[in-house]
């Protein structure tokens, strides 16, 4: 058998033609796949962790992210917000050491964190269930003597920098603290134990 009938530029086009078809099949197929391994937004809500990013969260400044439908701050604390949490008498904070646990095990301390500059609070008043007010300056809440810190107009529960409720407002409970861990020191996990991961 001879090969003068067969072209072969158009075999080789045939060929390549076909495993290009082939290849875009598989990535059509791959896609969908992997995609699936993504939790959905079911899984997410029922306690999936979430990463948050912290990079380019400035000193002074806080971000949310969600985690099980609820919002999560971020708060990158500075000297001065620390200095002033700490400062805060006992006889004013409502639960200062937290001794009604709304936090982890191995969150302790007054800051209420792993890293006293880097906060994470679920950022709903444990009051009603509203969302609180970020004012971290001294005097922006019309109340004597504020240090800055999270104020719930709704109902009038105030919290300091550290989640911790002040005494004789409606919330009866600390701001909760999440479960959480440092993947690296940019990278937060939301909803993993640092002890588990």
């Amino acid at each position: 058998m001879t090969d003068s009938g067969v072209n072969k530029g158009r075999r080789r086009f045939l060929v390549g033609a076909t495993s290009v078809v082939g290849a875009a099949g598989a990535v059509g197929v791959a896609v969908p796949f992997v995609a699936s391994w993504q939790p959905s937004a079911r899984a997410r809500a029922a306690g999936a962790p979430v990463k948050a990013d912290i990079s380019k969260l400035e000193p002074g400044q806080r971000m949310t992210v969600e985690w099980r439908g609820r919002p999560v701050w971020i708060l990158n604390r500075t000297p001065e917000m620390i200095e002033r949490t700490e400062a805060i008498g006992a006889e004013r904070l409502a639960d200062p050491e937290s001794r009604k646990p709304q936090q982890p095990a191995y969150i302790e301390g007054d800051m209420r964190s792993i890293r006293p500059e880097i906060g994470v609070l679920i950022g709903i008043c444990t009051h009603l269930g509203c969302s609180p007010l970020f004012k971290p300056e001294p005097g922006s809440v019309d109340v004597s003597d504020w240090p800055g810190g999270f104020f719930c107009p709704c109902h009038g529960s105030r919290f300091d920098l550290a989640g911790r409720v002040f005494v004789n407002v409606p919330a009866p409970l600390n701001l909760e603290v999440p479960p959480y861990r440092f993947e690296s020191d940019d990278v937060i996990v939301v909803g993993e134990d640092k002890e588990t991961a």
